[in-house]
């Protein structure tokens, strides 16, 4: 796909350039993209914030959240493959977890500066 060209004329070229050698690529600005997409859910977002309490499982998770334990585990799926949990198996059980104290910090973080903004 061809990028599309501005219809502006720079004001500052060595600005533009500066800046454009600090632009992440755009398989990096894709896959953070894609994780801000999973963090827009609030029914993940839900799940994310139990898990940060305790490692649960997703029948667990279902009822904390009135919902059903196929919703849950699909999230959790999904999720998953985005590096937010991790599970581990016990027996017949998979319990679930946060990946790392990164995805704690970052919903901190989004709900600090949430809760500050004058509505």
């Amino acid at each position: 796909m061809e990028k599309k060209k501005s219809d502006c004329q720079p004001l500052q070229p060595d600005v533009i350039s500066q800046v454009e050698d600090k632009m992440p690529d755009e398989k990096d600005l894709e896959k953070v993209t894609s994780f801000f997409k999973i963090l827009g859910d609030q029914t993940r977002l839900r799940i994310l914030f139990a898990l940060k309490e305790k490692e649960m499982c997703a029948g667990d998770i279902a009822v904390l959240l009135n919902m059903t334990k196929s919703a849950v585990s699909h999230q959790l799926a999904v999720m998953r493959n985005m590096h937010q949990v991790r599970s581990r198996r016990e027996g017949k059980n998979v319990f679930y977890s946060l990946d790392d104290q990164h995805i704690v910090d970052i919903i901190q973080e989004a709900f600090i500066h949430m809760t500050h903004v004058d509505n």
